[in-house]
């Protein structure tokens, strides 16, 4: 049996059984290839946008048998499926800032899609503003560390009701806010301590308009932060 990291996993109980998904980002296709084993999905496709991990991601499928259920592809970000190929689209091990890219510049690849599953390693908040600019509603979020990271996972499904997040809520999360676990507190208290040492810094720099904005930028995220974990 093939085996996959905590956070994989841990998408992987998002996906609903018999769901036809795209990985984008396979990598060595570890995730679709542990779904299909699984009996979670019945197909998946794999997008790489790199020669050498499509090669390593086709091998791997190769070497499980699984070529008739699993597709891998290569091509930049979404444009490796078409409208209602899928019905998941799962986008793992990437910044925040080049997931929300990768969704804006597919979102003609989207129709058909039910449910995206997006593990950022960094920079969730962008993730928050696309889903509130597309009217993609955020439905779960959870938050783990594996080998010293803290990862977390945000699950949106598709709404026609506008919404809109607080500035908290896009920083933080606001379901992860609610739940307020271990893993959450430990995040946010190292980068409130972060901050504050940039801030020292600031306070000793030659006062200008950039260094004032940049200041008042960090004192509200840290009285954001301050406030959802006390």
């Amino acid at each position: 049996m093939i085996s996959i990291s905590n956070r994989l996993e841990k998408v992987t109980t998002y996906i609903p059984k018999g769901s036809t998904i795209a990985d984008i980002g396979s990598d060595h296709a570890f995730l679709p290839c542990y779904c299909v084993k699984k009996g979670i999905i019945e197909k998946a496709i794999a997008g790489e946008v790199n020669q050498g991990p499509y090669q390593s991601a086709y091998n791997q499928v190769k070497a499980l048998g699984l070529e008739d259920q699993i597709e891998v592809r290569l091509g930049d970000g979404l444009e490796v499926i078409s409208a209602q190929e899928v019905s998941v689209v799962v986008i793992a091990g990437m910044g925040g800032q080049l997931i929300s890219n990768i969704l804006e510049r597919g979102k003609d690849r989207l129709p058909g899609v039910d449910l995206l599953i997006l593990q950022p390693n960094m920079g969730a908040r962008f993730i928050r503003e696309w889903f509130e600019k597309n009217n993609w509603k955020l439905t779960e979020e959870s938050i783990l560390e594996e080998d010293e990271k803290i990862y977390e996972i945000l699950v949106a499904k598709r709404t026609n009701t506008p919404f809109v997040f607080t500035e908290s809520e896009k920083l933080l999360g606001p379901l992860l806010m609610k739940q307020n676990n271990s893993s959450f507190q430990k995040k946010w208290k190292r980068e409130r301590d972060n901050w504050e040492k940039i801030l020292v810094q600031l306070e000793r720099a030659l006062p200008t308009d950039e260094v004032s904005e940049r200041k008042e930028q960090l004192k509200k995220k840290i009285n954001a932060v301050s406030e959802a974990i006390k």
